[in-house]
């Protein structure tokens, strides 16, 4: 069996920590590196549920996309739910490892599983990363489609294929407008829209738009925008990086059980739609 310390090498090889924002908090949270491997469970957020989840499968070691710790702590004492977190995972013999904005512009990466699970063609990187002399690394994605689809249509094969949330898919845009081209970027993605405008694409889809920002987007061009869950458009990376584990384990012989986890650990738990007419307009 591996330990710690030669799954964490090769973690690193798909997602180098020096890779990540200045700005991110990615690497090794807890674990000790002679520890040995045998089980790995793959999230988005490192939260309670998830953590408890990888108690009751036996995990050694959770792997998930989001810090535990972005913006630093002076305590991990258990009367905290972060802290909590870090008592379950020593107590368990857990370690915790994580790849956030590495695997963001990784290749493949974050972008390039939610390309896949649209059934995107990827042509390139939205925002490509200047150090690959390649060209293929970088933030988000420019896709094709196969064959066109409408903007209601698209929207449509996203809530299909992503995984469900009370949000579901918001559009901005005529939904009847043909969509040939897309750029897609896991996670938060209203920062990109002058990458995207310059990129030509028909439709953005990505999470977290905010008013001012597509208001704005949409003054601009006729850009047609879909906003999902910010955990629906970044669940999918957990299967492409569980595959990638799986392969290196292979390669090296390791035996390594590698899971996903598909409990749903988006923060919001219902949705009620407005009225679909209202002759007053808006309420006073």
């Amino acid at each position: 069996m591996p330990r710690l310390s030669e799954v964490i090498a090769a973690l690193e090889t798909l997602w180098p920590a020096e890779r990540a924002e200045s700005w991110d908090a990615v690497g090794t949270v807890a674990g000790d590196p002679d520890q040995e491997v045998t089980r790995v469970l793959f999230a988005v957020d490192p939260v309670q549920e998830i953590v408890d989840e990888a108690v009751k499968l036996g995990a050694d070691l959770l792997v998930t996309h989001h810090p535990l710790y972005l913006r630093g702590t002076t305590t991990v004492a258990a009367t905290h739910f972060k802290g909590r977190v870090v008592h379950t995972l020593i107590k368990n013999d857990i370690a915790l490892h994580v790849a956030h904005t590495n695997a963001d512009t990784a290749d493949p990466g974050v972008s390039d599983a939610l390309a896949g699970a649209l059934d995107l063609r990827v042509t390139g990187p939205l925002v490509p990363d200047s150090t690959d002399p390649e060209g293929r690394r970088g933030l988000g994605r420019l896709c094709a489609l196969d064959h066109p689809l409408t903007v209601r249509e698209f929207a449509a094969r996203a809530a299909e294929r992503l995984p469900a949330t009370a949000q579901g898919i918001r559009v901005a845009g005529d939904p009847e407008a043909p969509v040939r081209t897309v750029a897609v970027s896991g996670g938060s993605g209203d920062s990109l829209f002058d990458h995207v405008r310059a990129a030509g694409v028909d439709a953005f889809l990505t999470a977290d738009l905010r008013h001012h920002p597509v208001s704005e987007a949409r003054a601009h061009s006729p850009l047609a925008l879909l906003d999902a869950a910010h955990w629906a458009t970044e669940w999918p990376w957990c299967e492409l990086a569980a595959s990638q584990l799986d392969e290196i384990s292979d390669r090296h012989g390791w035996d390594l059980r590698v899971h996903v986890s598909k409990t749903v650990t988006d923060p919001w738990t219902a949705h009620a739609a407005s009225a679909t007419s209202n002759p007053l307009g808006a309420p006073n």
